[in-house]
């Protein structure tokens, strides 16, 4: 018995059932972690490889598959957000010091914002470009998706300064959310395997 009561126990006497996100939470989390990375190879792939290496629909397959994903993050960060405000998550411990447990809720605010700016530049972004129009866009090759219709509507070179900012603003989200993400996954690691606390299983299906 003693030995049962042991393993339910983790922090604060907390039952270990209390201590986990749902699975609805986790799930939300991995995908949108995955979809993320996924983008960001995509993101550096265009990026990085010298002119002439993809075919021109090659090219327009890993933008526009970019693209995709970044709308779906959009939509799957919308269906967190809700699903987060309706089911209360499990508080940290409470042994972490006042610091840690700042820096925790600071770290996951920056996220869920860089989350929602990072797809939102990009649309802004792919609105502003002056082929938009004769270039409609589609998710996954399948689903109609419109381009946000007063930045379409402007003129030609209001759109190409402001496809130029919107880039660069895309692009420094980006760079931020990776600083967050390596701070966060920096600190779960801290805490499993530095602290000796099983924070990790908090957010493992």
């Amino acid at each position: 018995m003693k030995t049962s009561i042991s393993t339910e126990i983790e922090f604060n006497d907390v039952p270990l059932a209390a201590q986990k996100y749902t699975r609805v939470a986790v799930l939300l989390h991995w995908l949108i972690a995955l979809l993320i990375l996924t983008n960001v190879a995509l993101g550096l792939t265009a990026a990085l490889l010298p002119d002439g290496t993809l075919s021109d629909n090659g090219i327009r397959l890993v933008i526009d598959t970019h693209k995709s994903i970044g709308i779906t993050v959009l939509g799957l960060a919308i269906v967190r957000v809700l699903w987060r405000v309706t089911h209360r998550p499990p508080p940290l411990p409470t042994h972490f010091p006042g610091w840690e447990q700042t820096a925790a809720h600071l770290a996951h605010i920056a996220l869920y914002v860089l989350i929602f700016a990072l797809p939102l530049t990009g649309w802004l972004h792919d609105s502003a470009w002056v082929a938009a129009a004769s270039h409609p866009m589609y998710l996954f090759g399948l689903v109609p998706w419109p381009r946000i219709g007063f930045i379409m509507n402007l003129d030609a070179a209001t759109k190409e300064r402001l496809h130029s900012q919107f880039g660069v603003l895309h692009t420094a989200c980006s760079y931020a959310l990776y600083g967050v993400l390596a701070l966060h996954v920096a600190g779960a690691l801290k805490h499993q395997w530095i602290d000796r606390h099983s924070v990790l299983r908090r957010m493992m299906p």
